[in-house]
């Protein structure tokens, strides 16, 4: 079984690899149960999903009647002002067919005219945290991609104690130099705090090549289980760490296979080799 740690200071042991609901956003029913049957294969005890992710929700909420418990349950609103983010959230409760979640984050906040309207006095900010005081969350997270998500974070974490954060985080992303220092201040703080650090984006070979795209990913994966093995088993040699499957329900057997196996982190030889090998390159360009 996929090995579990603490998920920061909530108190709960979330499965080291998470589902990454964005894989159902395009879905039917019974695609999405095949899947959700894979999680408790594995163990996979945690649900991160979104109100932007197709219709994500909608494939979860079935399971919930039944499974609830069996989830730490995550959702995002990426909405900016506190109208627009309350509503989204109630929206999102509904799809999800609960009560409550357990972890409601800010989704993507990292361009600055964003962060300023969502920490303004009526930004969505306020709309979690009532969201909070009502029950209807039990925790409260912030999310980004591209490479100014570790800064903007940082950034957060500055105007608020956030339970978790999520950003991107692959081998080739730790060569660019700015984006690994800012990484690890970011995570030595979420250490210091307790604040849970989730990573995407761990099988990311480089942009699509091509127009034709093979896989609902909006970058190329790696697809061979040796290459899925060493990108995942390179994010779970850092301890504490979590990674969040990919937005691709074919691969996710792949991904969570790995996870299930992971013995040791790769060595950076293995890795360069691997670079080298499936000409990997960046995915974001400073």
């Amino acid at each position: 079984m996929i090995r579990k740690q603490p998920f920061g200071s909530t108190g709960h042991n979330s499965t080291a690899t998470l589902f990454g609901g964005a894989a159902l956003g395009r879905a039917n029913q019974e695609e999405a149960d095949k899947v959700l049957e894979q999680l408790l294969k594995y163990g996979v005890n945690h649900i991160d999903t979104a109100a932007s992710y197709g219709d994500s929700e909608l494939r979860i909420g079935p399971w919930m009647e039944d499974h609830r418990n069996s989830f730490f349950l995550a959702t995002k609103t990426g909405r900016r002002t506190y109208s627009d983010a309350r509503e989204e959230i109630q929206k999102s409760l509904k799809r999800l067919r609960v009560e409550s979640v357990d972890l409601i984050q800010l989704h993507n906040l990292t361009h600055p005219d964003d962060w300023d309207i969502a920490f303004s006095d009526n930004g969505a900010l306020k709309a979690v945290v009532e969201a909070k005081e009502k029950g209807l969350t039990r925790f409260i997270g912030v999310t980004g991609h591209g490479l100014l998500a570790a800064a903007m974070h940082i950034r957060s974490l500055g105007r608020y104690e956030f339970d978790s954060v999520l950003l991107p985080w692959n081998y080739i992303l730790s060569k660019d130099l700015r984006y690994e220092q800012e990484f690890n201040r970011l995570r030595s703080m979420c250490v210091d705090r307790g604040i849970a650090l989730q990573t995407i984006k761990s099988i990311t070979r480089g942009p699509w090549a091509t127009k034709e795209h093979k896989y609902s990913t909006w970058y190329e994966p790696l697809e061979n289980q040796e290459d899925i093995d060493k990108a995942v088993s390179w994010i779970l040699g850092h301890e504490g760490i979590f990674l969040n499957t990919c937005s691709d329900m074919h691969l996710l057997t792949k991904v969570l296979d790995a996870a299930n196996r992971f013995d040791e982190k790769p060595t950076i030889e293995e890795m360069e080799l691997m670079v080298e090998e499936k000409r990997m390159s960046r995915l974001f360009v400073s």
